[in-house]
Parts: structure tokens; C-alpha cells; sequence
């Protein structure tokens, strides 16, 4: 039993619980740092995702608000209770539903709930997150750990309008996916400098502080470095970012001793989760503690939407189309997300 009388403890497990292997891995420091960090700059490489990110100004304008609601929504899908992980997925696909416009190279449109973009979003994060855990973290799963990642990944696609028949079920497949992908990604002067700013990204989430000037300079840098290193080299010519070996190895030690250190303070992640995200910190906080939710349920998906009455990604998004269908949409829809759309607590 923990000892910890602060804090609130969840309704529920969620969609996975302790004997997840999601939990193994996600609650990992990697994972919500330089997982995270992964993923948003691989996401950028997709042309149409990239034209709704630069359509609403999410990173260029508003990068605190987006980093926090993105890491939130990804905490919240891996460790919040049942009601709160449909209350998000229900909340994204309202979000996506306003964003819809041109694609500017192949003047094609883009929808942020369209199943492939979802499932690219998806992915990125799922491949980074265990990616950056074998390489700065603990290392490889076992063989049967991560035959369970990869179905445990599938169940969180059914919170997003994906095609659930499209996601890996395996390493294998997940590279297959990828060499799938690479001729339709693409990298233009907007993708570069997206991938600029958030390679630097550190520099939005330090606490602005004269006496922490130097560590957080050093930390983004470090974390800069160690990205880039994650990256193959096909993405980084064509991200525009270059990197010697050397300076890939010291940042990837660096971060190795550092994971190290912090994985052993429990008080220690509960601190940088206060003050790099005040949104995901309530999320997050049982499970680094150890507090047991009030109901010890695991749910599956298909339970949880009949036990409240929820509609599937798919069909929100089948009754979006539906009503698209009866009105003129302009050709783009910049959303205001400057209010707390996905504060779930």
C-alpha cells in the first residue's frame, strides 16, 4: 500500500493495468521525455498532417498548449481510468472534426480524422516510445513482451479513428508499415523548421529560471542530440539535421545514466512531471506511486463503450462525414484550442 495520502486515485485500471506491458514500458522516464520528443518530429514528416499542424498554428503559435495536450492525451490513453480515456478519445475526434483543409504540394485535402493520418500519429508515438526505451532505457523486451506491446498498441488504436486491421501486430510488421510509408513522406522548408522547433522543445517545457539556465540549456541539448540519433539517416538528410557519431554516442550515455538515476526516485519523476506538464501530472501520479484505483477493473474497449453508452471513433467520425455532407465547409477550420479541451480531470 503506498504511503503516498495526496494522492487521487484513479476510478479504474483502464485499458491496461499493472501487468500491461504498456505500463512497463510507458511508465519508464523515456517515455513521456525523449519518446515523446520522438515522436512529435517523426510526425512532421507526413505532408498531410503537417498541413493541418501548420493550418492551425498548434506548434509554430500555441507549443506549450499542444506539448502538454498531447502528452495528456497520450498519459491518459496508456494510464487513466475507463471513463477518462473515452472522455478523451470523444474529445479528439470533436478536435480533428474541425480540422480539414488543402494539402499544399498535391493539392489534396487533409482531415486530421482521416483513419491513415490517425493511424501514422498512432504509430509514431507506439514505435517511439518502446524505440527510445531499448535504447536509453532497460533495453529489449522479451521476445513474448513484446508480442503483447504490440496487441496492447492495438487496443489503444481503437480510441482513434483508425483501421484496426492496419496495425502491426509485430516488429516486423511495424517495419513493413514504415517501408509502406517512406515514398509518401516528405520534407519541405515548413517541415524543417517544425522539426527545428521541436527538436528544441526542451526549451518550451524548462521552467524559466536564471539559476536553472544552465541545466536546462545543457538538458536541451542533450535531448536534442539524442532524438536526432533516433533517427535513420534517410530522415535526417531529408529533415534537414545533421549529426556526427560522436555526438550521437555522448548524448545517448548521457541520457542512459541519466534515465538511470531518475527511474530509481519516484519523487523525483513526480517533480518533473509537475513542472514539465501540470496536465499529465495528475494522470501519471497513482501509477508512479503506486496507488491502487478504487475499482480494480481492467476493462476491453467493447466493454467500456456499452457499460457508459459511448460511440467508436469510426462511427463519430461516419456521423461527421454525414452532416459534412449537408452544409459548405470553408476550406480550412484553424482550431481555438487555447481553452482546456482535453483537461480531463
Amino acid at each position: 500500500m503506498s504511503h503516498h495520502n495526496d494522492v487521487v486515485p484513479h476510478e479504474d485500471y483502464g485499458f491496461f493495468g499493472p501487468d500491461s506491458v504498456s505500463w512497463k514500458v510507458f511508465g519508464y522516464p523515456t517515455a513521456m521525455s525523449i519518446g515523446f520528443q520522438r515522436t512529435v518530429v517523426t510526425e512532421m514528416y507526413e505532408p498531410f498532417l503537417l498541413a493541418s499542424v501548420k493550418d492551425t498554428g498548434a506548434v509554430s503559435k500555441r507549443p506549450l498548449l499542444r506539448y502538454e495536450r498531447t502528452l495528456q492525451y497520450m498519459a491518459t490513453v496508456a494510464f487513466g481510468d475507463s471513463a477518462s480515456v473515452l472522455k478523451a478519445s470523444e474529445i479528439l475526434v470533436k478536435i480533428h472534426s474541425k480540422i480539414t483543409g488543402t494539402e499544399p504540394i498535391s493539392g489534396l485535402r487533409y482531415d486530421a480524422n482521416d483513419p491513415e493520418a490517425q493511424l501514422w500519429i498512432h504509430l509514431t508515438a507506439w514505435h517511439s516510445v518502446l524505440y527510445t526505451y531499448e535504447k536509453f532505457g532497460p533495453g529489449k523486451l522479451a521476445p513474448d513482451e513484446e508480442d503483447r506491446y504490440w496487441a496492447e498498441c492495438a487496443r489503444a488504436a481503437q480510441f482513434q479513428t483508425i483501421n484496426l486491421e492496419d496495425v502491426p501486430r509485430s516488429r516486423a510488421e511495424m517495419r513493413a508499415y514504415y517501408a509502406r510509408m517512406r515514398p509518401i513522406l516528405a520534407a519541405t522548408e515548413t517541415t524543417q523548421e517544425h522539426i527545428e522547433q521541436l527538436l528544441d522543445g526542451a526549451d518550451t517545457v524548462l521552467p524559466d529560471s536564471v539559476l536553472l539556465w544552465p541545466v536546462a540549456k545543457f538538458m536541451q541539448a542533450v535531448f536534442r542530440e539524442a532524438t536526432i540519433s533516433t533517427l535513420p539517416q534517410w530522415m535526417r538528410k531529408m529533415g534537414g539535421v545533421r549529426q556526427s557519431p560522436v555526438t550521437g554516442a555522448l548524448a545517448t550515455l548521457t541520457l542512459r545514466a541519466y534515465f538511470r538515476l531518475i527511474a530509481q526516485s519516484v519523487e523525483a519523476q513526480r517533480f518533473l512531471f509537475r513542472v514539465a506538464s501540470p496536465l499529465t501530472y495528475p494522470v501519471v501520479d497513482p501509477i508512479l506511486c503506486g496507488v491502487p484505483p478504487k475499482d480494480p477493473t481492467v476493462w476491453t474497449p467493447e466493454e467500456a463503450r456499452a457499460h457508459y453508452g459511448k460511440l467508436t471513433p469510426a462511427e463519430q467520425y461516419d456521423r461527421i462525414r454525414a452532416a459534412r455532407a449537408d452544409e459548405s465547409l470553408p476550406e480550412h477550420a484553424a482550431v481555438d484550442d487555447s481553452r482546456a479541451l482535453l483537461a480531463f480531470n
